[in-house]
């Protein structure tokens, strides 16, 4: 296993505090896009507590990994892991999507420590990882890159664009996590745009492609240490994930691709997510 006991707790404890913060920080602003946030943390706390290659004291550093959030709406999750990890104090959190905020619904790399790209607008993502995937190895540099784009994203013809491109040049210094949640603001993905044979799309563009539950840490860190092994094709992780986990309310529900919390309903997302928690002995 990829993860040693202490480090899985480590990195379940950080989601589950994580978890409550992003409930928090939804309450305060008002609305966020909770549903994906939830759905792609997992994924997120797994790269920055243990694989990223970074220093929050070095925010830009040359030589640092990179991770493009293409699903940008999912800033929601991104911003609270920066904070954890050291980036920026947390405070600044409490003014999320207010005016004046650095921290807007999506993320301004121009305004926020650590984040390597302002997305927002799907299907941009790829395409900016691809860029720095080739930057690094024309420039003989040795840091990978990571991008996460959401699945109803996936509708964007330029992220097929760039998993061309990504195969054609054989970057395998780039790994793309696909947040497989299954729905999208209008509805569920297959209904609205379906995706499938969503693994055979990707093999014949010339990825390898992994397939895990996205929401489970150990098979993300696997998934990461196998794609760190690649040699002649860039790697996909297909991470299956549940659209608001860890709520059990919003789980797998469209409706909670945005979505508002009052006090109550806050109430009830905390004692959900630590009913979670409690079953895995956290």
């Amino acid at each position: 296993m990829a993860l040693t006991i202490e480090e899985y707790n480590h990195l379940l404890q950080t989601a589950k505090k994580l978890r409550h913060e992003i409930v928090e920080i939804t309450m305060k602003a008002g609305g966020a896009h909770i549903g994906g946030g939830l759905s792609v943390l997992d994924i997120l706390v797994t790269l920055y507590f243990k694989y990223l290659n970074i220093d929050p004291e070095k925010p830009d550093a040359p030589d640092r990994d990179r991770l493009v959030l293409s699903k940008g709406h999912a800033a929601i999750a991104y911003a609270p892991v920066l904070a954890e990890r050291g980036f920026f104090d947390k405070k600044l959190l409490d003014d999320f999507n207010k005016f004046k905020s650095p921290f807007g619904m999506h993320p301004d790399a121009n305004k926020i420590p650590g984040c390597d790209a302002s997305t927002g607008s799907l299907g941009h993502g790829l395409p900016i990882a691809t860029g720095m995937a080739l930057g690094a190895r024309l420039q003989e540099k040795k840091f990978r890159t990571y991008c996460i784009v959401g699945d109803g994203e996936l509708n964007e013809g330029s992220n097929w664009e760039a998993a061309m491109t990504g195969a054609h040049y054989k970057l395998t210094n780039l790994t793309v996590f696909v947040d497989r949640n299954m729905q999208m603001i209008d509805g569920p993905v297959e209904e609205i745009m379906g995706l499938e044979p969503l693994s055979d799309k990707w093999k014949a563009f010339g990825w390898d492609v992994l397939e895990i539950n996205g929401n489970d840490i150990q098979q993300v860190a696997n998934a990461i240490e196998k794609a760190q092994q690649a040699t002649e094709k860039p790697v996909v992780i297909i991470a299956k994930t549940v659209k608001g986990y860890g709520v059990d309310f919003m789980e797998d529900k469209t409706q909670w691709h945005y979505g508002s919390l009052d006090s109550e309903l806050a109430e009830k997302a905390h004692h959900s997510i630590d009913a979670v928690y409690e079953k895995l002995g956290i």
